[in-house]
């Protein structure tokens, strides 16, 4: 690429971080960044939207990166001082953000992505069904009281952002939990799933404007940039009442299935089984 390829590339992309972090965040929150590669990963606490968009741009044209995250949900402020305003490479003692350091949650994160083998880009077929899904779950959740979502692209498949003001309780936990869950069974099937794993507090999300990498860039399957689609004018945060409706489509017998699976398969992690 040439030089002025290089700064219309860099426009853009910063164009689109900033825009997305003026979305997902309020000013001067503290926002972890975070960027996953083949053979290192980065992180950086920020409070300047401008500075991230600066900084994560070196990264996003590194092709041993494959993906630019952030953290969703609001962060315990002190931890700004663990890398104020900078990327660092990550050592084997560097912290990253944990549950624990969640103070509130305020979003409900929804991530469609179609059926595919794994460490590889989707297919236009595949991105465009991912797509065409997070529309119509959108649509199925209005009816159930919700209100319109952010939608984003994550480069793979698409995103549905609902705002949320919750604590950071295992009721909390739960209500999230139970809620993706209920919108895996209702509405996965043999070409997109609905990720039921991103219910943690400390979930990263991919950062609009950045590049999702999986796998190698060939034409079937290319490597694309995450980015917002719509956005409602007015952000309005989902009510508790629409959060317990939801969950409430989960029948109890399933959701005891699932919570003891996902114990053993803690058990067996902390024991060192496959």
């Amino acid at each position: 690429m040439v030089g002025t390829d290089i700064q219309e590339i860099k426009l853009e992309m910063t164009q689109e971080v900033n825009n997305a972090l003026n979305i997902l965040f309020e000013q001067d929150q503290v926002i972890e960044v975070r960027c996953l590669g083949n053979y290192n990963n980065f992180s950086g606490y920020f409070t300047d939207h401008e500075k991230i968009a600066s900084q994560v741009f070196q990264h996003d044209t590194d092709r041993g990166i494959h993906g630019i995250y952030v953290v969703l949900n609001e962060i315990n402020p002190s931890l700004f001082a663990r890398r104020a305003n900078r990327i660092a490479k990550l050592g084997k003692s560097d912290s990253t953000t944990g549950d624990s350091d969640i103070v509130r949650r305020k979003w409900l994160p929804v991530d469609i992505d179609a059926k595919r083998p794994s460490g590889i880009s989707s297919s236009e077929k595949e991105h465009e069904a991912a797509i065409e899904k997070a529309k119509n779950v959108a649509k199925w959740l209005s009816e159930l009281g919700f209100p319109e979502p952010i939608v984003g692209d994550s480069g793979n498949g698409a995103h549905l952002l609902y705002r949320i003001d919750l604590d950071t309780s295992d009721e909390s936990r739960d209500l999230v939990k139970r809620g993706l869950e209920a919108l895996s069974m209702l509405h996965s099937d043999e070409i997109c799933v609905i990720d039921t794993t991103v219910f943690n507090a400390s979930r990263i999300w991919k950062l609009y404007g950045t590049m999702a990498r999986k796998g190698d860039h060939i034409p079937e399957r290319p490597h694309r940039r995450a980015k917002l689609i719509s956005t409602p004018s007015a952000v309005e945060c989902v009510s508790e009442a629409s959060l317990k409706s939801l969950a409430a489509l989960l029948p109890a017998a399933e959701y005891e299935t699932i919570r003891q699976s996902d114990s053993l398969t803690t058990t067996a992690s902390r024991s060192g089984m496959k």
